[in-house]
């Protein structure tokens, strides 16, 4: 697994580290107030490039590293602290892309509660959309990108915040081991390097 990336990481717009190279993003990230928002690791800015860059560092689709860059733009069940309302979507559209605004859309409405539980169960898998109460089933394509980014963004987290790490690792470990058919297989070795010293076990408690 790659070291975790340090707070003081050169300008995100560089893109000889990896992360995508979208100054215009990064810049509009900035203006929404993401570069004053702490997060573990030093603010939010600085989350969301870590998470493009381990995207990119795993071979992910360009649409699905850019996604990656703007997953928090909607908020999501585990942060609701939104950069623009669901009703903006177009704005965020126009910025990178339909397809990747939607994988951004597909993170940020994922009712966690609800559809983590189902990822280890069936296939297809029915996501709940947490703004609406609708239900729908993405294709496979949709729910292997959103399973890339939730596994860049959880690792980011985990590898930057002991005690969420020790909170949460385990049972988020178990989800990847159990959805590992989805992911790709630098995703998978992340996690499966790190779960020997956190003390991980894919076995059920």
């Amino acid at each position: 697994m790659p070291p975790p990336f340090p707070t003081d990481a050169p300008s995100p717009a560089a893109g000889s580290d990896g992360a995508p190279d979208r100054p215009e993003i990064t810049s509009f990230l900035a203006a929404r107030g993401t570069d004053r928002m702490p997060h573990p690791g030093g603010t939010l800015l600085q989350h969301l490039v870590r998470v493009a860059r381990l995207l990119s560092q795993w071979g992910a689709d360009p649409d699905v590293q850019v996604a990656g860059l703007c997953h928090a733009s909607y908020g999501t069940a585990g942060f609701d602290q939104a950069l623009l309302s669901p009703t903006e979507r177009p704005v965020l559209a126009e910025l990178i892309g339909d397809r990747a605004e939607e994988l951004v859309y597909l993170y940020a409405s994922c009712d966690r509660g609800v559809v983590y539980p189902r990822l280890s169960d069936v296939r297809p898998v029915v996501f709940r959309d947490r703004f609406t109460g609708a239900e729908h089933t993405p294709p496979e394509p949709d729910v292997r990108a959103f399973l890339e980014i939730t596994a860049a963004n959880e690792l980011d987290v985990l590898t930057h915040n002991a005690e969420l790490a020790k909170r949460y690792g385990p049972d988020l470990y178990r989800m990847f081991a159990d959805t590992r058919d989805l992911l790709s297989a630098a995703a998978w070795q992340a996690y499966a390097e790190l779960a020997p010293s956190a003390g991980w076990s894919a076995a059920r408690p």
